[in-house]
């Protein structure tokens, strides 16, 4: 009986150990419901960003040598950990192969985190009624990027006419893309997603606020010319004004930070849908946007910044008090094997664009002039083509744009910037000391620059190609002479303007209108007055009195040429009237002689044919 009692009392131990290692490892397996009901933030998009940075953290941070590993092992754990940590401090400056390692990381993580039926109360992809417009982009543009790669926004942009001037009040129209439109286009897409894209869509939504550049992050990898944020609705400060009885328009009107502008082949396009979810995290796009390769500290005290990213995007960030509101503008140069054909396409376009590579091939000293988002940049990245290979090139920039040795890799090319220590002026003046044939400033926007630019082209090359912002060929030369004068290189006026007129041979203007068009609005010649000698007359005067006379009509000579008399003669070669290039003043004799003793024999053969086809005259 009592080995009975004891056999039984032995079975129940043990059916309440196996009850109770049944309920403990089943809690253990299933925790997900439960913690839901407890954490109902657990699987949100804050929730996973928390997650994946404790994971990150662990991984980063983990003492190998406490886990135990063979060599092998530990150096594959520690070449794993050093390349995940380069990534996370690269991948938001424009780096794509650092972002795709992170977001595959991410993906990782959360693959083995979210169970699947948790992906729809993330982002519901399977109620179009409960996403938001905002969700549906990052579906579209996810989707279309697939067949699409980086141009997944242009064939948006194309396909769907997102481009137009639309109404935006009774009297005014502008660029702007709009939540309808977004709405309408998902719905006629009617996506059908799977559950690794859900995944991916998720991933791309955690990275982009946790490493990446928020709702810019995609838009900035797309083949367009740029993205900008933070430059239109109210600021905090505007806010906190509390003008009567504006009080309840103020609360309807967009903040700062809910506005996303992209440029896009001329047009500046809001995106209506989309904006920042704060101010903070405007700010801290802000704060790391900008630091590829150390790009310095943006203070109080300094408040901008310019910098290039990884791709050669070039970044500027602006900040209070010298700007309203914390913003930034990302500006892409990412047109590849760019060429003046493809550039210039209206009708009669071999005009100007066979008359751009014969100003490069005889070393013509050419301004390329024109507004912001004019094309000035793209157009001289072209023109640079058609220089002889066989001549070098030492570029002067603000900031990394041209890219020169992406587009010809077997050319001597070197690029100089501007850094904290080093100006322009200093760096034009090293320029002097390389083997420099042709001097290309990205663009003259300061006093000194504008001022060696002269010097240079005077003295230290073949020729010189810059890009300046002026709207008329008057107005370039005014403003270099200015810029002589304040850099009190010369103290008469007349002087300045001479050397200026002596130096340009040519001007390419560019024109964007209110549609974003581009084109060439003219081209230039700016011919030197000839020099005339004063009147000596006074020299063969008998008596001092006719002497004395006729020496006042020298002087009064000398001042009107001082004064009024014209240094230079603007002569437009080629003009866009009426949608198509027109030829209208042939190039002077002096000008074809230089260009042809540049070129080649073959060259300049061709260039005749030019000058006889369009201009029905022959230049021996």
């Amino acid at each position: 009986m009592p080995a009975f009692l004891n056999l039984l009392i032995i079975l129940i131990i043990i059916l309440a150990l196996v009850t109770f290692l049944y309920f403990f490892l089943r809690a253990r397996r299933y925790p997900s419901n439960r913690e839901q009901e407890e954490d109902p933030q657990r699987f949100t998009v804050p929730g996973l960003i928390e997650h994946v940075k404790d994971c990150i953290n662990a991984i980063t941070r983990t003492n190998l040598y406490e886990l135990g590993l063979n060599e092998v092992e530990f150096k594959k754990q520690a070449n794993k950990r050093a390349e995940l940590k380069k990534a996370l401090k690269s991948c938001m400056h424009g780096s794509i192969e650092d972002k795709q390692f992170v977001k595959a990381f991410i993906y990782d993580i959360l693959l083995s985190y979210i169970p699947s039926e948790r992906i729809n109360s993330i982002i519901p992809f399977h109620n179009p009624y409960l996403l938001s417009t905002r969700d549906k982009f990052a579906i579209i543009l996810h989707m279309l990027k697939k067949d699409h790669g980086f141009d997944a926004l242009t064939h948006l942009i194309e396909t769907y006419h997102l481009d137009e001037l639309k109404p935006i009040s009774e009297n005014e129209q502008a660029f702007v893309i709009t939540k309808e439109e977004i709405d309408a286009i998902y719905e006629k897409e009617g996506f059908i997603l799977s559950k690794e894209e859900r995944l991916e869509i998720i991933t791309q939504l955690v990275y982009e606020r946790y490493k990446g550049l928020g709702v810019i992050d995609e838009i900035r990898d797309m083949n367009i010319d740029g993205v900008s944020a933070g430059v239109s609705g109210i600021t905090h400060d505007f806010m906190a004004k509390n003008i009567q009885g504006l009080q309840e328009k103020i609360r309807r009107m967009e903040r700062n930070y809910e506005s996303v502008w992209i440029f896009f082949k001329g047009k500046s396009i809001k995106l209506d849908f989309l904006g920042f979810e704060n101010e903070q995290e405007l700010r801290r796009v802000c704060q790391i946007i900008y630091r590829y390769n150390r790009g310095g500290q943006l203070s109080e005290n300094t408040g901008y910044r310019v910098n290039e990213m990884k791709d050669g995007s070039r970044i500027l960030v602006v900040r209070p008090p010298f700007s309203e509101s914390w913003a930034f503008f990302v500006r892409k140069f990412h047109i590849k094997n760019v060429t003046l054909e493809t550039l210039i396409q209206d009708p009669q376009a071999e005009l100007p664009v066979n008359l751009i590579k014969y100003l490069a091939k005889g070393g013509m000293i050419t301004a390329i002039t024109g507004q912001q988002g004019s094309g000035k940049t793209t157009l001289l990245m072209a023109m640079i083509g058609h220089i002889y290979a066989s001549l070098t090139l030492r570029i002067q920039e603000m900031a990394f744009e041209l890219n020169l040795r992406s587009l010809y890799p077997h050319r001597n090319i070197l690029t100089f910037k501007e850094t904290e220590n080093i100006s322009g002026q200093q760096g034009l003046d090293i320029q002097k000391k390389t083997d420099g044939s042709v001097n290309i400033l990205g663009e003259v926007a300061t006093d000194p620059v504008a001022a060696w630019m002269i010097q240079m082209a005077q003295v230290a090359s073949l020729f010189t190609l810059f890009t300046h912002h002026a709207k008329t060929t008057r107005d370039l030369i005014y403003s270099l002479r200015n810029s002589l004068l304040k850099c009190e290189m010369f103290n008469n006026e007349k002087i300045a303007e001479q050397q200026v007129v002596s130096v340009l041979d040519f001007d390419i203007h560019l024109t964007r209108d209110y549609r974003g068009k581009r084109y060439i609005e003219r081209i230039t010649e700016i011919v030197p007055a000839p020099e005339l000698p004063y009147p000596t007359d006074y020299l063969d005067k008998d008596t001092l009195p006719e002497r004395a006379a006729s020496f006042m009509e020298t002087s009064a000579e000398y001042y009107r040429r001082m004064t009024d008399r014209k240094t230079f003669e603007t002569r437009n070669i080629i003009e866009f009237k009426d949608g198509s290039y027109v030829a209208v003043n042939p190039i002077s004799e002096e000008r074809v002689r230089k260009m042809k003793q540049a070129m080649t024999h073959t060259d300049a053969k061709a260039f005749e044919a030019y000058l006889e086809k369009f201009f029905g005259r022959q230049v021996v």
